[in-house]
C-alpha cells in the first residue's frame, strides 16, 4: 500500500499556488505599470507642449499671422522646426483661431482651411490647461495625418500680442508614448517582480517547516494508532485464549456431564437435562463464533479467504444468506489482508445489527489493477448525507483507519436499496 507524503504534497501545493499568485500579481502589476507609464507619458507630452507653446511659439506669433502674412508664417515656421519638430516625436503642428480656421501648420496645404468647431472645441481656447486625446483620423482636418498612424493630440490655448485667442496643437507619434511608457515600466517592473519572487522564496522555508510539522504529527498519529491496534490485537488474543481455555472448556465439561446425567435420570428429569446440555452446547457455539470475531486465528494461519469464511459462518448462524468470492491467485501482504478483514468484519457487523438484510455478499478481486474488497447487502440502506448516529460510528472509525493506511473507504447506500462498502489497495 502506498503512503502519502504530506511534506511533498504541501510543498507542491505551496509552490503551485505561489507560482499562480506570482503570475497573477505580476500580470496585474505589469498592467498597472503600463497604465502608469502611459499616463506619465501623456503628462510628459502635456508638459512638453506647454513649455514649447508658452516659451517659444506664443512669443513668435503676431497678429499678422491671422491674415496669412508670409513673413509671420515663416517666423512661426522657423520656431516650430527648431523647437517642436526637431526631436521627431511630433508629427504635426497646427494653430487655430476661434472661427475654425487653421492659421498655421507645418503642412502648408492646411493653412487657411476652415472646419467646424464644436462648443467643446471653442471652450478649449480659454484658460491655460493643456488637454490630450487620441486623434480621430477620420475627421477631415486630420486627413494629412493619416499616414502617421495612431497619434496623440495635445492642445493648449495661446494668444496674439493683441490678446486674440488661439489654440496650439501638436500631434505626437505613438512611438513617443510607447517609449516613455516602456521606460517607466522598465524602471518599476523588475523590482516589483523581483520582490514577489523574493517573497515566495522567503516563505518557502516556512512552508517546508510547517509541512515537516504536519509530517511529524501524522507520523506520531500513525505510531499511536499502530500501538493501539497492536495492543488491541494482544488483548484480543488474551481474551480469546482465556475464553477458549477457561469458559469454553468449562462449559464443554458441563455439557458432557449433563448429557451423561440425562442417561441415568428418571423421567421427566432426563429430558430437562438433555435440553440443558443442548443449550450449553449452543452457548459454546456462540462463544466460539464470538472468538472468531474477537481474534481470527485463520487470518495468519490459513490466509484471508479462510478468515472471511469463518466470519461469514458467524453471519450465517444469525440467519443471513452469505456468499464469498475470492479471485484465484490473488496475493496480498499481511497489512492488506488485515485491513480487508477489519473492513469486512465491521461491514458485516453493521449489516447484522442495522441493515435488516437477507443476503450479503463478500468479494475480493482485482479492479483497475488494484485489489478490492467489496461487501454488498440487500438491506434497508441509509442516507449517506444524514447518517450520523451511533449505528454508523464503526464505519466512520474504520474510514479513519483506512485513510491512515493510505487508502479510501467507499460507501454507497440509499434508503431501500441496500449498501456497498469497498476499499482498494495496491496489489
Amino acid at each position: 500500500m502506498s503512503r502519502r507524503n504530506p511534506v511533498r504534497e504541501a510543498l507542491v501545493r505551496y509552490l503551485a499556488s505561489g507560482l499562480v499568485a506570482v503570475v497573477l500579481v505580476g500580470l496585474l502589476g505589469v498592467w498597472l505599470a503600463r497604465r502608469a507609464g502611459q499616463t506619465e507619458a501623456i503628462r510628459d507630452a502635456k508638459d512638453q507642449t506647454r513649455l514649447v507653446a508658452q516659451g517659444s511659439i506664443e512669443p513668435a506669433v503676431t497678429d499678422a499671422l491671422l491674415s496669412g502674412n508670409p513673413r509671420a508664417v515663416a517666423a512661426v515656421d522657423r520656431v516650430v522646426a527648431q523647437q517642436a519638430l526637431s526631436e521627431g516625436s511630433v508629427a504635426r503642428v497646427k494653430i487655430w483661431d476661434r472661427s475654425g480656421r487653421i492659421v498655421y501648420s507645418d503642412e502648408p496645404k492646411l493653412i487657411g482651411a476652415r472646419y467646424h468647431l464644436t462648443a467643446k472645441d471653442l471652450s478649449e481656447f480659454k484658460g491655460e490647461a493643456a488637454h490630450a486625446e487620441v486623434t480621430n483620423l477620420s475627421r477631415p482636418e486630420n486627413r494629412f495625418e493619416r499616414q502617421f498612424g495612431k497619434l496623440l493630440e495635445v492642445y493648449i490655448p495661446i494668444q496674439t500680442p493683441s490678446g486674440r485667442p488661439l489654440r496650439y496643437e501638436t500631434y505626437y507619434r505613438s512611438s513617443f508614448i510607447a517609449a516613455r511608457g516602456r521606460r517607466i515600466f522598465q524602471q518599476f517592473a523588475p523590482p516589483m517582480l523581483g520582490a514577489l519572487i523574493l517573497l515566495a522564496l522567503i516563505e518557502l522555508p516556512l512552508a517546508w517547516w510547517l509541512a515537516r510539522r504536519v509530517q511529524r504529527g501524522q507520523d506520531e498519529r500513525e505510531r499511536l494508532l499502530t500501538r493501539a491496534i497492536e495492543a488491541s490485537d494482544v488483548e484480543r488474543r488474551r481474551i480469546a485464549r482465556d475464553l477458549h481455555d477457561g469458559v469454553v472448556q468449562d462449559l464443554a465439561a458441563v455439557s458432557y456431564s449433563l448429557a451423561a446425567a440425562a442417561e441415568g435420570a428418571p423421567e421427566p428429569f432426563d429430558e430437562e437435562l438433555r435440553e440443558a446440555a443442548a443449550e450449553t452446547r449452543h452457548g459454546i457455539g456462540q462463544l466460539r463464533t464470538l472468538l472468531v470475531e474477537i481474534y481470527p486465528p485463520e487470518l495468519r494461519r490459513a490466509g484471508l479467504e479462510a478468515a472471511l469464511t469463518d466470519l461469514l459462518a458467524a453471519s450465517s448462524a444469525r440467519g443471513l444468506e452469505t456468499s464469498l468470492e475470492v479471485s484465484p491467485g490473488l496475493e496480498l501482504g499481511p497489512e492488506a489482508e488485515a485491513l480487508f478483514f477489519r473492513v469486512a468484519q465491521e461491514a458485516l457487523r453493521n449489516v447484522v445489527k442495522h441493515a435488516g438484510a437477507k443476503r450479503v455478499r463478500v468479494s475480493v478481486g482485482r479492479h483497475d489493477g488494484r485489489a478490492r474488497l467489496l461487501v454488498e447487502d440487500d438491506g434497508r440502506g441509509f442516507d449517506l448525507e444524514t447518517a450520523g448516529g451511533d449505528g454508523h460510528f464503526g464505519l466512520r472509525g474504520l474510514a479513519d483507519l483506512v485513510s491512515q493506511a493510505g487508502c479510501e473507504l467507499e460507501l454507497d447506500s440509499r434508503p431501500g436499496e441496500g449498501s456497498r462498502v469497498s476499499v482498494e489497495v495496491s496489489a
